[in-house]
């Protein structure tokens, strides 16, 4: 097989063993003489994987009691309708910082519910940072964060102090640090950047933030719903769900979230330093904001001819993926857990010799 250095955006690469053991699973599941693709979601079995994907969950992100993790379908962009129908209550106001094409759309969704507004945005300067030093009122229903920006490489690194419930996408960063989860109301996300296959999204619900609006909640945007059902109100996405309880079993065997972050930090830094350090190239977002997840970078002032000449001397070498979102252009590398640092010395490598070709 051919090697190459995945870098994609999303659907994310998958660790090795994850994918060896889904593909046992799709021949024979858990015994049963079926693959897992034609298995029940009504059965022990089933039954099995659930538990053991739930309390994965738990335990790697240290989830209080207070929280309960749901799987559902439908997509983060779903997500942002769940929100705004379960804690957006028309008589208060939502708060959205609006940090990129996401939070945005979160937005969007929440105006067509109730009253809600952007708090701070970083359009000004296309996302490039993170806004800082707004005033947060303390009767919002809640405020809204995006914490990691995908598209413009940006990132909220730590866990925000503030006197409303918060509630985070955390889509392409969960995992990859450790998270106060007791400091939220929700937390969701999609699974295909770092924890599973596209096809499951996660949410990690504080059950007594629950019950508190007014207005009639359609049974399936119900958060209670899927609590009370443990997520099987509805056949669940069973394939993505047995994928992503394996790519959390190789997270747990590797040290969980914990150690994860040291060697997420390692792989950044390699990666903007070179960019920092390399004269073909130039960083995009505020360092001080910089995503260890998705790292974004143009062609340097004066080398803008050269971009299309880089594209394809990384992909003679195996670089797959590094091409920037459609909307902002150049080039982003996303360095999801199951990117290796061997991945990313080997585009540090490819830098290197483009640039000292080029000199």
């Amino acid at each position: 097989m051919k090697k190459v250095h995945v870098f994609n955006a999303g659907p994310c690469l998958l660790p090795q063993v994850a994918i060896d053991n889904t593909i046992e699973a799709l021949k024979d599941f858990s015994g049963t003489g079926m693959s897992v693709l034609c298995i029940s979601h009504r059965t022990k079995e089933w039954d099995a994987v659930m538990d053991e994907c739930r309390a994965l969950w738990k335990e790697l992100l240290h989830i209080p009691d207070t929280h309960e993790v749901v799987f559902l379908g439908g997509g983060a962009s779903l997500q942002f309708l769940y929100v705004a129908m379960n804690f957006l209550e028309k008589k208060a106001a939502a708060a959205y910082l609006d940090t990129g094409v996401w939070a945005s759309k979160a937005l969007k969704e929440a105006k067509g519910i109730g009253d809600a507004y952007a708090i701070a945005s970083s359009k000004d300067k296309n996302y490039t940072y993170i806004p800082k030093g707004f005033e947060i009122p303390a009767d919002l229903d809640y405020l809204h964060i995006t914490t990691n920006n995908t598209i413009y490489g940006t990132e909220i690194h730590e866990d925000l102090d503030v006197p409303c419930p918060l509630i985070a996408d955390m889509s392409s960063d969960i995992m990859s640090r450790p998270v106060d989860v007791s400091k939220y109301d929700l937390i969701y996300g999609g699974a295909q950047k770092n924890v599973g296959p596209a096809g499951v999204i996660f949410a990690i619900v504080r059950k007594d933030a629950l019950g508190r609006v007014s207005r009639y909640i359609p049974t399936m945007l119900d958060y209670r719903t899927h609590i009370d059902k443990l997520s099987m109100f509805n056949t669940p996405p069973v394939f993505a769900i047995f994928v992503m309880k394996e790519t959390l079993k190789w997270l747990k065997s590797i040290g969980g979230v914990e150690a994860m972050y040291e060697i997420n930090k390692k792989k950044a830094a390699l990666l903007y330093d070179e960019i920092d350090r390399n004269s073909m190239f130039i960083g995009t977002a505020v360092k001080e904001d910089r995503s260890l997840m998705n790292v974004c970078f143009v062609m340097a002032p004066g080398k803008e001819a050269l971009q299309d000449e880089f594209f394809a001397f990384a992909k003679e070498r195996g670089m797959v993926g590094i091409k920037g979102h459609r909307s902002v252009g150049g080039f982003r590398a996303s360095l999801y857990n199951a990117c290796s640092i061997e991945d990313v010395q080997a585009l540090v490598d490819c830098m290197k010799e483009f640039e000292a070709l080029k000199k």
